[in-house]
């Protein structure tokens, strides 16, 4: 079951590093050292990482961050 992010019905709540960087127009590698540097939020569960699609918005300011 995948759930969407109420603002942007296209995209999903976790978005993977590479999805985020695809987004972002960011090469994987680029992403990878901005989640290192703590530039990207990012959740891990177990041995993989996750981007929060609302954490990943506000960032860039394509919605409120009390919205979240």
């Amino acid at each position: 079951m995948t759930t969407t992010h109420p603002h942007y019905p296209e995209l999903p709540m976790l978005l993977r590093v590479e999805q985020a960087c695809g987004l972002l127009g960011i090469s994987r590698s680029a992403g990878y050292r901005a989640t290192a540097a703590g530039d990207l939020p990012i959740l891990r569960l177990g041995r993989r990482i996750y981007v929060p699609t609302a954490r990943l918005l506000a960032m860039l300011g394509l919605i409120p961050e009390d919205s979240r």
